[in-house]
């Protein structure tokens, strides 16, 4: 495929498919779980300094491996086939369907602002969703990243402005800043808040998904993860204070639409608030949906590609020159996912999946360096080793908490994932050998 993306596509790829939908409702979430402002505005720094510390590890990787498939490239390099091939089947099975149709489903919910929808008819829109961004992204990395940079663009303006302007709010106070924190903290609460803070931060190493389709990526892809990455910090943290000043964290707790609920109640906006917003919410779900498949369908052709799965999802369409069996593929198994679960089974599907895999990548910069120091390296993670060692403590600390107070969810995700071992011994037996590591 060629090399026409350029770097503020690929920082809107970036911003894209991490401001995509959950920042419309976690917010809610997070204020039910923690129900003090203290741990809440604390879950939504440590989930800024998380992503940001991923982002600088993940950028040397880019800039050294500059392939497509991002993460499952720089697992194939680290650690070999194994692994990889987890990360992929991983993707195929749960993280891409289930973060398709968590997006979508959001989608579909706030579509339900306009169009009155019951809850069978928001799985059918969503799933009409996922197949409208398949085909867009079908017919072309460019037509996808030209409506992606347009959407991203629209939603990041509405996003910032909405919490600035929460500070005007009807109703809005200091005051429901006090009490900032209950009489003990709530640890364990804030670790299981912090599991879906952190979905509505991923996104921060998508981007590298398309390296083999982007403009001088030793450059740009460092460049573009890092900016990405920072430009969604401040969005979040501005909308979070400004929530909770036009909100008490009871009220927040409560509301399912808590955007429309602010902007309802913004006197600039009128009686046309709740409206705008949600055609904001319509627009920025539909650019994450869009994003979400653009990087994640690169990983099933990098797969192919590799040898790891079928050699028909490696097919680029000689007319879009897009892969368009792995684009196919993904679509296929959004609508399928969105049909048979609610959000709040996507959302621990997708970031319960995804972690373990973030986890191995970060480590791989400890591992290349001494493996193979001679490996060129645009771009060196700022503060090392303590910058990835912080990624890697929280990670895992993360997933500790997640097999301790969601055991079940947690235990059938780690299946699944290992469920992966015995096929990839069955496909490497039926291909005769491992895959090679690239020079």
């Amino acid at each position: 495929m060629p090399r026409s993306v350029s770097f503020p596509q690929v920082v809107a790829l970036s911003v894209g498919i991490t401001i995509g939908s959950g920042i419309f409702r976690v917010p809610a979430t997070v204020a039910g779980e923690l129900q003090f402002p203290g741990p809440m505005l604390l879950c939504w720094v440590l989930g800024g300094v998380i992503a940001v510390c991923g982002a600088l590890s993940v950028a040397e990787l880019a800039g050294a491996l500059p392939r497509s498939g991002g993460v499952f490239a720089y697992l194939l390099e680290a650690y070999g086939p194994m692994p990889a091939f987890l990360f992929g089947w991983t993707e195929l099975v749960v993280i891409r369907a289930s973060a398709l149709g968590a997006i979508a489903t959001i989608f579909a919910e706030y579509l339900g602002y306009f169009v009155p929808l019951v809850a069978v008819h928001v799985r059918i829109a969503a799933a009409c969703a996922v197949a409208l961004i398949g085909a867009i992204n079908y017919v072309g990395v460019q037509r996808a990243a030209a409506v992606l940079s347009a959407t991203t663009a629209v939603k990041y303006a509405v996003l910032l402005g909405l919490g600035l302007l929460a500070f005007t709010a009807r109703g809005g106070s200091a005051a429901h800043f006090v009490p900032a924190w209950p009489a003990r903290a709530p640890w364990s609460a804030l670790a299981t808040a912090l599991i879906l803070v952190m979905w509505t931060y991923d996104g921060w190493a998508d981007a590298a998904f398309v390296a083999g389709e982007v403009k001088d990526p030793q450059r740009n892809l460092p460049l573009a993860l890092i900016t990405g990455a920072v430009c969604v910090i401040v969005a979040y943290l501005v909308v979070n204070v400004g929530f909770l000043y036009a909100l008490t964290p009871q009220t927040m707790a409560d509301s399912k639409l808590v955007v429309s609920t602010v902007a309802a109640r913004i006197p600039l906006l009128g009686g046309v608030g709740a409206a705008v917003v949600a055609a904001a919410v319509v627009i920025s779900a539909f650019s994450g949906l869009n994003a979400s498949m653009l990087a994640g369908s690169r990983i099933f052709y990098a797969m192919a590609d590799r040898g790891l799965f079928f050699r028909v999802a490696a097919r680029v369409s000689p007319r879009f020159d897009s892969p368009s069996v792995a684009i196919s593929l993904a679509t296929v198994l959004g609508v399928a996912y969105v049909l048979f679960n609610d959000f709040a089974e996507l959302a621990d599907k997708f970031i319960l999946g995804i972690w373990p895999f973030y986890t191995l990548t970060v480590a791989a910069v400890f591992v290349l360096r001494a493996r193979r120091p001679e490996l060129p390296r645009p771009y060196r993670v700022w503060g090392y080793p303590i910058v990835p060692a912080v990624f890697l403590l929280a990670s895992l600390y993360m997933v500790l908490n997640a097999l301790l107070t969601d055991p079940r969810n947690t235990g059938i995700t780690v299946a699944i994932i290992l469920a992966g071992v015995p096929v990839f011994w069955l496909w490497s037996s039926g291909r005769g050998q491992a895959v090679p590591r690239q020079p």
